[in-house]
């Protein structure tokens, strides 16, 4: 997936595999077998005479399938923090893991039964996410949503298109899927544009809402090009992927000229009248477009790992704590939303939202604390995360994890994975063989990932087969 950074190894194409759904959190799945019925006639017959009757076999009754979600049940009894600790230090012993930190806690209480150095900051990778979602649902409300507009310019045939920091925006036509769902289309402002008779022959592009620079500190140039980001700007076609169906396409290194250009081919204007600007104060509207509310697109960052997409929700909270929305704005009201909500932040150093950036830095104390409450009472409006988070084995950036071999984790362990060159990490949550539902927090730096991820892997399956007491 786009998210796991230029540092990290090839994603298999099994990823994109969606074969086992998950539904809600802390729940287990139970499916009733269903027997279609099927009605069976047997001929009985006894002396081969004309007045031999056909009998047929009773019917038997339908059984319908009911697939039931079975809460986890509060006796499940809780590992013993000894038990536990004798479990994983075969696991967590593993030299694979390098410098390794971690932690374990019950959902149910929030105790913490097991930790190795949970203090100490590590480079995160993707992790990041989890403090993005975090911040994101703590600060703004579940159905926000971003605007795109076009304005009228300073001069007749002029027109503003002004992006406030929806990447999702797509330029394919009604009916062809873009990178998005529930993306709003550039056919949409053109048709709003036509219903308002302005006649257009030049755009211009105001990325105003923005403020920085466009690349953060710790990223690669050439990340651009592989497709794990792009330029960070307020304006975006398919979060400025070159091939809105591919997942790490290329990405364009001018994404807001490109969405201007995408409006300027589809209003027949000659894109070489596409240029950047400022919309004068005031002016009047001419078409808008929203994007999906917050739920859904943060559903899509966590499940993909999407940079581009992590990236603008930051600058979401930096807009909800009217800071300036830049990677210094963004990361500082992610920290400030976190500390207002009650999380020790000590240790954290945050270069992006994303965690793109190798010099980012994150205790798994604070990556813990966060995933218990989620699963916890304390925080309900961070509940929703647990549902977006991969499935191990089936969904998302762990599709191609547990799905061969020792697949003791597949199905049970959802979790969000971090990767880049010398660093993975790995934080959700796992029910045991108990029942009992334990989050964890689970950090490698110092390894390549080929080495580290199936020592992390070993560590969460560990945890589902954990009675432990």
């Amino acid at each position: 997936m786009a998210s796991e950074g230029k540092k990290k190894i090839g994603i298999l194409a099994g990823r994109r595999r969606r074969n086992v759904r998950m539904l809600l959190s802390l729940v287990v799945v139970v499916l009733v077998v269903a027997a279609a019925g099927i009605a069976i006639v047997s001929v009985q017959r006894g002396s081969a005479t004309a007045t031999d009757d056909a009998v047929a076999v009773p019917q038997p009754a339908l059984i319908t399938a009911a697939p039931q979600i079975v809460p986890v049940s509060d006796d499940a009894p809780a590992p013993t923090p000894q038990a536990l600790a004798a479990v994983l230090a075969p696991v967590v012993s593993n030299p694979a893991l390098g410098a390794f930190t971690g932690t374990v806690s019950d959902a149910r209480t929030g105790t913490v039964l097991w930790s190795r150095n949970p203090d100490t900051p590590m480079t995160p990778a993707s992790t990041t996410k989890i403090l993005t979602a975090a911040a994101a649902m703590l600060a703004l409300p579940a159905d926000h949503r971003v605007t795109t507009e076009v304005v009228q310019g300073s001069r007749p045939g002029e027109i503003v298109l002004r992006g406030e920091g929806d990447p999702t925006l797509t330029a394919q036509p009604a009916g062809a899927p873009g990178y998005y769902p529930g993306a709003p289309r550039i056919a949409d402002l053109v048709e709003q544009i036509g219903r308002a008779g302005v006649q257009v022959d030049s755009i211009v592009v105001d990325t105003g809402a923005y403020a920085g620079p466009a690349m953060a500190q710790g990223w690669m140039p050439e990340d651009v090009a592989a497709g794990y980001i792009a330029p960070v700007e307020p304006l975006m076609i398919d979060g400025a992927r070159l091939d809105p169906a591919a997942d790490e396409s290329p990405r364009s290194a001018t994404p807001a000229l490109d969405a201007g250009r995408a409006l300027a081919r589809a209003l027949n204007v000659d894109p070489a009248r596409v240029a950047p600007g400022r919309a004068e104060p005031g002016a009047a509207p001419v078409a808008s477009v929203l994007s999906a509310p917050l739920r859904d697109r943060l559903g899509q960052m966590m499940r993909r790992s999407d940079n581009v997409l992590a990236e603008a929700i930051a600058r979401e909270v930096a807009g909800a704590r009217e800071a300036e929305r830049s990677f210094a704005g963004a990361t500082s009201s992610i920290a400030q939303v976190l500390s207002d909500a009650g999380f020790a932040t000590d240790g954290l150093t945050l270069h992006d939202g994303s965690g793109l950036s190798v010099d980012d830095r994150i205790p798994a104390r604070l990556q813990g604390d966060v995933l218990a409450a989620a699963a916890g009472d304390s925080k309900p409006q961070l509940r929703p995360m647990l549902d977006d988070l991969p499935v191990a084995g089936a969904t998302g950036t762990l599709s191609d994890r547990y799905a061969a071999g020792d697949r003791v984790g597949a199905g049970w362990v959802r979790a969000k994975t971090g990767t880049l060159s010398v660093a993975s990490a790995l934080t959700g949550y796992v029910v045991d063989v108990d029942g009992r539902v334990l989050t964890f927090a689970l950090m490698s730096n110092d390894r390549p990932p080929e080495v580290s991820r199936p020592a992390l892997d070993a560590v969460a399956g560990a945890l589902r087969l954990c009675g432990c007491r």
